[in-house]
């Protein structure tokens, strides 16, 4: 379809506002499909990708924090290696992540709490402990019967060795500092890595 023949405007100065960096990174889009055709998720999207670029291109946000097109992107980065323009449509997949997860989106709330649990559990053992995961993931979703959804994929990982039941060998590596110093950094400003940077 011609980028044209979609038509409409921001809903709001504050969804513009917020739009407005990811417009900047996939304004130069064509809406030629080829992220569509070439994203393995595309068929369980709700939007295609496509589609999605072209409402971030309008800045309807809230229409595009209603789809679950970005959060089913796997990060493979085929949209971005095969795209025409050379756009760098995973890293905008990525902030628009960053978008649902900062405003709380609420049909989101499963994959936001999924991402901080699983980070928290990285952060805290230095590798990922699926047993502490899962318990943390599931506490944060208040939800008693959600770990009955999970129950047949968990037993089928165990059958295979692939979920630690125990404790382990006690070698993890706690992350916290690193993890702190990473958001030291992302709260600066910009500035020119120095030499070998």
């Amino acid at each position: 379809m011609h980028p044209h023949l979609i038509s409409g405007s921001p809903t709001t100065h504050d969804d513009s506002d917020a739009m407005a960096p990811i417009g900047n990174l996939v304004n130069a889009c064509i809406q030629c499909g080829t992220c569509t055709a070439s994203c393995p998720n595309a068929l369980e999207m709700d939007l295609t990708p496509r589609k999605m670029w072209r409402l971030v291109i309008l800045g309807r946000l809230s229409d595009v924090m209603a789809s679950r097109t970005f959060i089913l992107c796997s990060d493979c980065y085929t949209c971005t290696l095969r795209c025409p323009r050379g756009l760098p449509l995973t890293r905008a997949m990525e902030a628009l992540k960053g978008i649902a997860f900062a405003r709380r989106e609420t049909q989101h709330r499963r994959s936001r709490l999924f991402y901080e649990t699983f980070m928290q559990t990285v952060r805290r053992y230095g590798r990922i402990r699926e047993m502490a995961f899962m318990t943390r993931y599931f506490t944060a979703m208040k939800n008693p019967a959600e770990p009955f959804r999970f129950a047949p994929l968990g037993l089928k990982l165990m059958g295979k060795g692939k979920v630690e039941m125990g404790g382990g060998k006690s070698t993890e590596i706690p992350l916290a500092a690193l993890f702190e110093k990473v958001a030291a950094l992302e709260r600066t400003p910009d500035k020119p890595l120095g030499k070998g940077g």
